[in-house]
């Protein structure tokens, strides 16, 4: 049976839900590791590919950290052209390019659907590590990308999505959230985490729980993608939000009047989604100066976990 203090060095593992694992090296270093892969959520094999490296590399930004180095991880089947894989594997490491690492390798097996996905190594100072608990009463919940991939790839899905919402779907997967990540640290965030498959009140429930604090987001305040309630009111739900909603309903309380709507939108899962961070009031204002995409969504407040939704 694993025992933790049998791994001393090992500072986050599986004893509280977090973005990545990470091995202490030395006193000035540790290692952050972590692997995602997914199915297509969009058409273009260069953008999927993208798609899942942003997204693989989010729960390294998430400790606080930066990449190294993945590592591929493939399932194509053998009928498909190879062109297509190509494709996938150049909108990969184009991406991790970007965020100043390398494509070291990786390995592939032969599958009856298209998955992808990376390995990704990462590396940070062990008193820098930023965990998903560590949010006080009274910081400020700042979020880095607005809502709705989940519906809006659904109906992509479906040949209900317009070009326009797709196009900015899109942008928003591929955008990295390494700038993010470094300026919440410099503004002394407290806490932060990416929003992926357990969508906004899954991620923020354990936030909260992990930081015995409660969240208090403010509906009117949350911003949205092009469409995505529009694809929400004619049913465009993946599969995820209900497998959401039976999991962490237990933890959430909504504002009376607040429509179905928006509970099943919240619920909703995200795919390279934005930071969910918790800042301290002082330090708001210049971090929206610097991230103008992102936005207050709420506070943190006394608590055990719960969250609360309000109009």
């Amino acid at each position: 049976m694993f025992q933790a203090d049998q791994f001393p060095n090992l500072l986050v593992g599986l004893a509280a839900a977090d973005d990545a694992a990470v091995y202490q090296l030395n006193n000035e270093q540790a290692i952050i590791s972590t692997a995602d892969f997914f199915p297509p959520v969009v058409d273009d094999p260069y953008d999927f590919g993208a798609i899942v490296a942003a997204n693989a590399m989010s729960d390294v930004y998430a400790m606080g950290g930066e990449v190294l180095f993945a590592i591929n991880l493939v399932a194509f089947p053998d009928t498909l052209n190879k062109t297509i894989l190509r494709e996938i594997l150049r909108g990969g490491a184009e991406k991790v390019a970007e965020a100043g690492a390398v494509i070291v390798g990786g390995h592939s097996v032969n599958d009856k659907e298209p998955k992808y996905g990376m390995a990704v190594t990462g590396v940070i100072h062990p008193e820098a590590i930023r965990r998903k608990g560590g949010a006080r009463p009274g910081d400020i919940l700042v979020l880095t990308k607005p809502l709705g991939i989940g519906v809006i790839t659904t109906a992509l899905k479906g040949g209900q999505a317009t070009n326009e919402h797709v196009a900015v779907a899109v942008e928003s997967m591929k955008r990295l959230n390494k700038r993010a990540a470094k300026l919440a640290i410099s503004a002394g965030a407290h806490a932060m985490t990416d929003i992926t498959g357990f969508g906004l009140l899954g991620h923020g429930h354990e936030m909260a729980v992990q930081g015995s604090v409660d969240f208090v987001f403010q509906l009117s305040d949350l911003p949205w993608l092009p469409g995505a309630l529009d694809y929400g009111r004619a049913g465009t739900f993946p599969g995820g939000m209900d497998n959401n909603a039976r999991h962490f309903g237990q933890w959430v309380d909504f504002a009376k009047g607040i429509d179905y709507l928006y509970q099943d939108m919240l619920y909703t899962p995200e795919t390279s989604g934005g930071l969910l961070i918790a800042l301290p009031p002082e330090s708001v204002p210049g971090y929206l100066e610097q991230i103008p995409y992102s936005t207050v969504v709420g506070i943190v407040t006394h608590g055990n976990g719960r969250i609360w939704v309000k109009p």
